[in-house]
């Protein structure tokens, strides 16, 4: 089992800068995958960013590039999610979660995660 725990959501005006925390505890491997999704009310959960704690490579989700950066303190099990230029459409419930280590390319969709954290509020206002 894999516990979730983020942290550092909350309100910030259009342009502001947030960083999220997500800390992971339990049962974690060097191939596990470690992700970010957000969710809208009415809307799919979609997908933001992934790496691998293997791996120095992130994936990014079009919408994201260049203004988010995803990364990684091994060794403390801690990924953060560091989010410039905000944008009122980037406001959703940020949920970190893990993938247990599976071959081919890192993954991206949200069935493909087996755990999951409670997720906490970004809200950008315009």
């Amino acid at each position: 089992q894999v516990q979730l725990a983020e942290s550092g959501g909350g309100l910030v005006q259009a342009g502001g800068s947030l960083r999220l925390s997500c800390a992971a505890s339990g049962r974690t491997f060097p191939a596990s995958a470690m992700g970010w999704f957000r969710q809208s009310p009415g809307k799919e959960r979609e997908f933001v960013a992934v790496l691998r704690w293997s791996s120095t490579n992130v994936n990014y989700a079009d919408s994201v590039m260049g203004r988010f950066t995803m990364s990684k303190e091994s060794a403390k099990k801690i990924v953060y999610l560091q989010m410039n230029n905000l944008k009122p459409e980037d406001t959703a419930t940020y949920y970190c979660a893990s993938a247990l280590p599976r071959l081919g390319r890192a993954p991206t969709m949200a069935r493909e995660f087996d755990y999951w954290g409670q997720g906490t509020q970004v809200t950008v206002s315009s």
